[in-house]
């Protein structure tokens, strides 16, 4: 199994378990930047060179080498459930892709048909009931994830402790999870722990949200989008990244984390 979606710097400065939707655009290029002294052009995700990749043959004999034997400093970053699960909705389901098209082709298409989503047109401005399509597709994402219908369950909205503990089961071992709702002083934990060939000052750093401007706004707040029900689907399918990451389940409201995170107890519960 080895260690998939994690990266590495060819320095071996540190080492980053992507979590999809959690800020993994600007935290891989302030790992190539650490490097590099410059930022990838384009979308760090399509880079080939200038930052190991556990999809890149090359860069597995190196990060398992690493990860096994913990010889950088190891982390990963989660988000919100309720903000993750609406962000992956606009960007893939109702967004076009960085290729012009939908994401994953039939998908969308099936949801219209299967699960009366709507997901407007870049020609109409968008424009259908957000909240109503946003309600279908949490049923979708539920089907995927808990049986596996009518298709494996995709990685941005899979929930993040089943992301998190693949890196553990395989033997890493995390020094430090942050949040992407406080991502300067998370990151910056991250930067004061490792050695870095060029200084990053996090407040010079731009924000790189590959998805932005790609589909809808969101026309309403987080919190309209979840009735009782739509709630009760959301704990279904990430009770565990609720308790383990200290995220509010109770109040879609509030986007920020309520307690610590006890890395130890990531680390038991995820290495089960």
């Amino acid at each position: 199994m080895g260690f998939p979606g994690t990266w590495m710097t060819e320095s071996e400065s540190m080492v980053y378990r992507v979590v999809p939707k959690c800020a993994c655009s600007t935290i891989g290029q302030i790992m190539f930047y650490s490097d590099h002294g410059r930022f990838f052009d384009g979308d760090i995700h399509d880079a080939t060179a200038g930052l190991h990749k556990w999809a890149q043959e090359e860069s597995q004999g190196p990060i398992e080498a690493n990860v096994r034997a913990h010889r950088s400093y190891a982390f990963s970053c989660v988000r919100n459930p309720y903000t993750r699960i609406l962000s992956s909705f606009f960007d893939k389901i109702c967004g076009i892709q960085r290729n012009g098209k939908r994401y994953r082709g039939k998908l969308v298409p099936m949801l219209v048909q299967k699960y009366g989503i709507e997901v407007g047109s870049p020609d109409s401005g968008f424009e259908f009931d957000q909240i109503r399509s946003f309600r279908r597709f949490l049923l979708f994402a539920r089907d995927t994830i808990r049986w596996h219908r009518p298709m494996d369950p995709d990685i941005h909205w899979s929930a993040m402790s089943g992301h998190i503990a693949t890196f553990i089961a395989n033997g890493g071992r995390y020094d430090h999870i942050l949040w992407t709702e406080r991502f300067n002083e998370g990151m910056q934990t991250v930067l004061d722990n490792v050695p870095t060939r060029h200084p990053v000052h996090l407040s010079e750093i731009p924000r790189f949200n590959e998805s932005e401007g790609h589909g809808p706004k969101r026309a309403h707040p987080v919190e309209d989008y979840f009735d009782d029900l739509s709630m009760h689907l959301v704990y279904e399918i990430y009770k565990r990244d609720f308790l383990l990451f200290r995220y509010d389940f109770e109040n879609p409201a509030n986007k920020m984390p309520v307690g610590e995170i006890d890395l130890d107890e990531v680390h038991a519960k995820l290495g089960e």
